[in-house]
């Protein structure tokens, strides 16, 4: 049985920027990197719908090791490709991959150290063995979307999309067409396919706070003229890493101003005061939600130029024509876009069982955004919710490096983290938007103290994360002693 000493999980943007930190802080350990799917890119791979991009500037969203250095600094789904394939290529990554290679289930020994997985490739099932499994699968099921049961949705004559699963062969051109939803998904959707439909309207239950950003960073254009690339990137990466921690810190603590700040620019852009108070003026504060960036208006725009439009109701049934509204207004429709949001789906959907117990990852709790109570030699990578994956994808993948190395060290052929004292509960996410709350109670959870607590915050966490001190909260594991007989 194959036997390597990591095995990363997921080769989209956090699994090749593990699988380049592994390779460059540790370059002795043997690793693999499984990928369900036939392609790496994972996200950027999946979603193929028309206008599909990053609500996170490239400079931050970027690995800190390869510079950005397309022109936009919000960009399209096919250049995120592009960028993480050319990291995977150039670092010698994609020779590290095996494709179509789904992880089912991860079994624990402690009597030999290591894990048992139970793999799936080309129809067959198979098993080998790793020291230490990291988790870089996301936390959203790419084989299911979140599909609500929408009344008479059977008697709709048109054609129903889910962005999810986007066919390559619809045409929209010159028709009507009805986008369910009003998150990030919805509002990058609307005024892509504004420009060949013959008209978008974006239905929506309750407005969500949406912002206008540049498309393309001015000042990070300048400072690339000036500095060498890789400074450069560096420069510009500060410098929107400290914009967008004192943003969101000033709506979570002026919520008030917050709110009046974002009204007044979506009115400056619409010239509608009354428009934005019906539809762009959500009941709960910035950032309670995440917040959906929309590059140079585009949102705005189409619908300034006629070509799409937001109604804020309820769905009360559909009808061969389209969506009868509960105010009593028929949408008709060609084609009706569910962007409902996601289904989540924890780790990969990867079965745990620990020395013959199956775990249950409720009942767990998360060190350092990093490693779980009960599960040795395991962790999984979780981004921020209010700022770009990649920022704490990538101290994740620096602190795993960390804790292999410690092992090493100390000749601990396992650790685990163990709490000293009672840890209050949290859930993983603490985001109010609906397909966070639908699953996450199937999400190990968080304490309200470090190193137990998920902090969004990067600068908290970059001062602190690879300063922690190992020994204090990561527990050796052990095989038990052979008794010899008498």
């Amino acid at each position: 049985m194959e036997h390597l000493d990591v095995v990363i999980v997921g080769a989209g943007l956090s699994g090749i920027g593990a699988a380049y930190r592994l390779q460059t802080e540790l370059p002795d350990k043997s690793y693999a990197v499984l990928e369900a799917r036939e392609a790496l890119g994972g996200t950027w791979d999946l979603f193929r719908y028309p206008g599909v991009r990053s609500d996170s500037d490239m400079f931050t969203l970027g690995y800190p090791f390869k510079p950005w250095r397309d022109a936009k600094s919000i960009a399209d789904g096919p250049s995120i490709l592009r960028y993480v394939r050319e990291t995977a290529e150039e670092f010698g990554i994609d020779k590290r991959i095996r494709y179509g290679t789904k992880v089912i289930g991860a079994q624990w020994s402690t009597d030999e150290s290591r894990w048992t997985l139970t793999v799936t490739q080309g129809g067959e099932t198979r098993t080998l063995t790793c020291g230490f499994l990291y988790s870089c699968a996301g936390y959203y099921d790419y084989d299911k979307g979140h599909t609500p049961e929408f009344p008479g949705v059977e008697s709709f004559s048109g054609t129903m999309v889910y962005p999810q699963f986007w066919p390559e062969d619809l045409d929209y051109a010159g028709k009507r067409v009805v986008v369910i939803g009003s998150g990030a998904t919805a509002v990058t959707l609307v005024p892509a396919m504004a420009e060949h439909a013959e008209q978008v309207t974006m239905l929506q239950r309750s407005p969500t706070w949406i912002s206008a950003v540049p498309g393309r960073d001015k000042y990070a254009d300048k400072i690339r003229e000036l500095l060498p690339p890789q400074l450069a990137h560096r420069v510009i990466r500060t410098k929107n890493i400290l914009f967008n921690v004192g943003f969101y810190q000033y709506c979570r603590r002026r919520p008030e101003a917050a709110r009046k700040l974002l009204t007044g620019l979506t009115t400056r852009i619409l010239k509608d005061e009354t428009l934005v108070a019906e539809h762009f003026t959500p009941n709960y504060n910035p950032w309670d939600q995440r917040l959906c960036a929309v590059p140079d208006a585009d949102f705005f725009k189409s619908m300034r130029k006629g070509k799409a439009e937001v109604v804020t109701d309820h769905i009360d049934t559909f009808v061969p024509e389209g969506i009868r509204l509960k105010s009593g207004r028929v949408l008709e429709a060609d084609v009706v876009v569910s962007a409902t949001g996601l289904k989540l789906l924890a780790f990969g959907g990867i079965s745990l069982v620990v020395d013959g117990t199956p775990i249950n990852l409720s009942e767990q709790f998360v060190w350092q955004g990093a490693m779980l109570t009960g599960v040795p030699n395991f962790a999984v990578c979780i981004g921020y919710t209010n700022a770009s994956w990649t920022l704490r994808a990538d101290l994740t993948s620096r602190l795993v490096c960390k804790v292999l190395a410690h092992m090493d060290r100390r000749g601990y052929p396992a650790v685990v983290p163990q709490p000293h004292g009672h840890l209050d509960e949290h859930p993983l996410l603490d985001l109010a938007a609906g397909y966070i709350q639908r699953s996450i109670g199937d999400f190990p959870r968080q304490g309200s103290r470090h190193p137990w607590k998920v902090r969004q915050n990067y600068l908290l966490d970059s001062a602190t994360t690879m300063r922690t001190n190992l020994d204090k909260t990561l527990e050796p594991v052990r095989p038990a002693p052979v008794l010899q007989r008498a």
